[in-house]
């Protein structure tokens, strides 16, 4: 069962900090090190300051860079920077944007406090993997700082629409509002009425919450709980380090997106389209798409994914788009059925993904590379943006001696695909799923207080 709390939350001032559109940011894994600067450059008061650990110029060694944010975490409270919710509240967080299609969608979730549950305890459910310098990265942080900066985001089940029913009915106070750099619209409002929160925590005690992202952000709160348990002995279930802050979404709200995230390949050597057809002939069929520039090339591409990913929801098939910029040639090639059987793997779960199809049949088997030699040697590149890796695809096919890049377009995986995988206690191959838009970071932070307990339904 999920325990779900109420937060006195922490959000920033505007009146002192200014505009927050200029404050806020896309969690810290999706920054790149070199816009770092950029944001600071709009606001001072940039969350970048606080969660971002590498920042160029501005910190050197081991701890110096968690000791200044959480000084500046410290200053910030002290100057009327940031401001603490004098009472315990959830908070409804809706986002409304547009996908690249042109559609637009409202979704709508919770922002709350999840009690702590181990991963083998089957409450909060996985599917991506971990990595140990992340979370080491992450811990120093939060023991420094004290508190949790970005949200981690959750699915749950709730067919009748119940939760976001209560929200929406609710009294509410608006809690702050940003348009981020693509245009998205985060609002959250502030709901304390204790029997809103009350029928919210009912709903919650016998569903499984699934990560949909913040798999490290969730790994590091178990790492900070073990390391308060070390430095306090046993604690209560109502612990402030018991708890972390989710932002929780109901898996059938018709705003829930999930884009594909496309895979650019670097085979090590030169490689014509010939070569590639019979690599993969085993496996493939190939249908080539000749009308246009290649743009059009790679849209039509999509499109005839997306069509065929319609017409096989059973998962009988699977089909990708491969450009080769070199030769400015594109194909979609659809997966034969009797293809599945080179899957070594016997998960049923795992066996349907495409992207484990791309890695394991496609990339290892018919291409021969292996996921370590793929790490060391930088193979492949991950982009959600098809037009920005056709560009960078044929940049580098224009310069590139010893390497062949090959844009490979994926299909996205779907809600049930990975409630499937987690519910089954399997791992997705990295860059697996892209749930758009990202939640904000520095909406709301969840402070952890000495002497707080947490207002958990018994």
């Amino acid at each position: 069962m999920a325990f779900i709390a109420p937060l006195k939350g922490v959000r920033f001032n505007t009146e002192k900090a200014g505009k927050l559109d200029d404050i806020v940011t896309p969690p810290y894994d999706v920054i790149k090190e070199d816009t770092v600067k950029t944001f600071i450059s709009k606001n001072l008061y940039s969350m970048v300051r606080l969660d971002i650990t590498k920042i160029p110029g501005l910190s050197s060694g081991s701890d110096e860079r968690y000791l200044e944010a959480a000084a500046l975490f410290q200053k910030w409270q002290e100057e009327g920077i940031l401001i603490h919710d004098d009472k315990e509240a959830v908070y409804l967080y809706e986002t409304t944007y547009s996908l690249p299609s042109g559609k637009k969608l409202v979704r709508k979730g919770l922002l709350c406090l999840v009690g702590l549950a181990e991963f083998s305890e089957g409450v909060v459910k996985p599917h991506e993997q971990t990595f140990d310098t992340v979370i080491a990265d992450r811990l120093q942080l939060i023991k420094h700082c004290r508190a949790q900066f970005s949200q981690i985001f959750s699915l749950f089940s709730d067919s009748q629409n119940r939760v976001i029913g209560l929200l929406e009915a609710a009294a509410s106070e608006p809690a702050g509002s940003v348009t981020d750099a693509d245009g998205c619209v985060h609002t959250i409002c502030k709901i304390t009425d204790p029997e809103v929160i009350r029928q919210i925590q009912i709903f919650f005690k016998d569903k499984s919450l699934y990560i949909a992202d913040g798999h490290h952000r969730y790994t590091t709160a178990l790492a900070y709980r073990k390391y308060i348990r070390e430095q306090e002995g046993q604690i209560s279930d109502q612990h402030p380090a018991n708890h972390i802050m989710m932002y929780l979404c109901p898996m059938e709200d018709p705003g829930l997106s999930v884009l594909p995230t496309h895979r650019l390949l670097y085979w090590p050597e030169q490689l014509s389209i010939d070569e590639l057809k019979t690599r993969l002939a085993p496996g493939f069929e190939f249908e080539e798409i000749t009308i246009g520039t290649r743009e059009t090339l790679v849209e039509e591409a999509l499109s005839r994914m997306d069509e065929i990913e319609k017409r096989s929801r059973e998962k009988t098939t699977s089909a990708f788009g491969v450009y080769h910029p070199g030769e400015d040639r594109c194909f979609v090639v659809t997966m034969k059925n009797e293809a599945l059987n080179e899957l070594e793997m016997e998960a049923p779960c795992l066996r349907e993904l495409d992207v484990v199809i791309l890695s394991d049949l496609i990339i290892k088997k018919y291409f021969g590379l292996d996921h370590e030699r793929c790490e060391n040697e930088n193979l492949i590149h991950f982009f959600s943006d098809p037009d920005e890796a056709l560009d960078v695809a044929v940049k580098d096919s224009a310069t590139m001696e010893d390497r062949t890049p090959l844009l490979f377009l994926m299909n996205p995986t779907r809600v049930e695909q990975v409630k499937k995988v987690a519910d089954a206690g399997r791992i997705m191959p990295h860059k697996s799923t892209y749930f758009y838009p990202k939640i904000m970071t520095g909406l709301l932070f969840y402070q952890f207080v000495d002497g707080e307990t947490i207002n958990r339904l018994g």
